[in-house]
């Protein structure tokens, strides 16, 4: 008798000392506390086939609706690894944990089999003497799936217990839910969610699971069009363009502030125009690139208006960046001018040694040249190179985003 109430005390210590129940978003504006209900037939042919399924992998119903239960609250939750309470056949709710790391859907299946099989051989032992032992104060689930239950009542606390009982002769996905937390439309939101999860997971359990979207088609189309507010007409401007027109109404109103220095607009603009001149007498065309290596201040922001007045495209580069990496983004960029300052060349210096070609100016240097402080008015249509944006790239070489 001490060895399987020992095997359950090792296999409870493990579940427990993981810690962290995991947290399902709140959703409401009503702070009235309160319990509600709601419930969606599970279509028929859809229990046909998950009953099928189950029979072909030799595991229960529940182990289905278990998988399908974990994959919305990682979706809820942006949690890989996930706990949830299990009401295994003849107990009452225990801490259920699984991750969603597995590459299928019939991975996640057989997980879920495993883990509702350990619960029921464990389901005798008392766990919670073992989490006061353990100075365990926090609820270890605030969910709960209770495959063959009818709802049952929601214990202090519990957030979300769902179960599928049959209610006229049909199976019922039934949530019962507090109101304070969630309000009816989301609930009605994780129902679909199961049902959507259910039924990928019977329509091909072999297909990764991560690259499934819960969504339905309405719902994606609401997040995707009418979250993003009123349709508006962007004005036919380039942003150097209704830059210079604030620089017309407002001349001398402070532009930026860095330090202790301060432009107004004619200032900034005047000294942006000629920088662009200076590109432009060194070559620049259309949408070529102009890298600028600078520190984020006031020559900096004269610098990337002087780009685009020009018609180039802006490349940002960190000057402390290795010279390796400055070196691979220029010549990916394809660039052969540079902007930069005294002070921020080292690396710089290194990097171009490699780049025939490529030509250093200094913000200082084109500043003082005999260039005219009027807007360029180079024509620049809507659909240039505005910047190319480099990342680190998932192989670990920059990979830059045109835009």
């Amino acid at each position: 008798m001490g060895m399987p109430a020992e095997g359950s005390r090792d296999y409870w210590r493990g579940v427990l000392v993981a810690g962290g129940f995991t947290a399902i978003p709140r959703w409401t504006q009503d702070s009235a506390p309160g319990v509600a209900e709601h419930e969606v037939p599970v279509p028929d042919e859809l229990v046909t086939a998950m009953r099928g399924l189950a029979g072909e992998q030799a595991v229960s119903l529940g182990s289905v609706l278990l998988a399908a239960h974990v994959k919305v609250l990682a979706a809820l939750s942006g949690e890989q690894e996930v706990v949830t309470g299990y009401v295994a056949a003849g107990g009452g709710p225990l801490p259920c944990r699984l991750t969603t790391e597995s590459d299928s859907w019939r991975t996640l299946l057989v997980d879920a089999h495993r883990v509702e099989t350990d619960l029921a051989a464990h389901k005798d032992f008392p766990v919670d003497g073992l989490r006061g032992e353990l100075g365990l104060t926090e609820p270890p689930f605030e969910t709960v799936l209770d495959p063959a239950g009818d709802g049952g009542d929601l214990a202090e606390d519990t957030v979300l217990r769902v179960s599928t009982p049959q209610s006229g002769g049909r199976m019922v996905l039934r949530l019962r839910y507090r109101t304070d937390v969630l309000d009816a439309d989301y609930a009605a939101r994780v129902a679909g969610y199961h049902l959507t999860a259910l039924g990928l997971i019977v329509a091909d359990p072999d297909a990764e699971h991560a690259r499934q979207s819960l969504l339905s088609a309405e719902e994606a189309r609401y997040q995707l069009e009418e979250l993003v507010g009123a349709r508006r007409e962007l004005p036919p401007y380039r942003f150097h363009e209704l830059f210079e027109q604030r620089v017309q109404a407002h001349p001398d109103a402070v532009a930026a502030v860095h330090g202790e220095r301060e432009w107004t607009y004619r200032e900034l603009n005047a000294r942006a125009n000629r920088l662009g001149r200076a590109l432009l007498a060194r070559g620049l065309r259309r949408e070529d690139v102009v890298a600028v290596v600078t520190e984020r201040n006031l020559d900096w922001m004269a610098a990337v208006l002087a780009v685009f007045k020009a018609g180039g495209a802006y490349l940002p580069i960190e000057p402390h960046f290795p010279a390796d990496r400055i070196a691979t983004t220029i010549s990916r960029a394809e660039c052969r001018l540079v902007l930069t300052e005294p002070g921020n060349t080292t690396t710089l210096d290194k990097a171009v040694e490699s780049l025939p070609g490529v030509q250093t100016v200094f913000v200082d240097t084109a500043y003082a040249e005999d260039h005219a402080e009027g807007d360029l008015g180079v024509a620049v249509t809507p659909d240039q190179l505005a910047y190319i944006y480099f990342t680190s790239g998932s192989t670990g070489q920059p990979k830059g985003a045109m835009c």
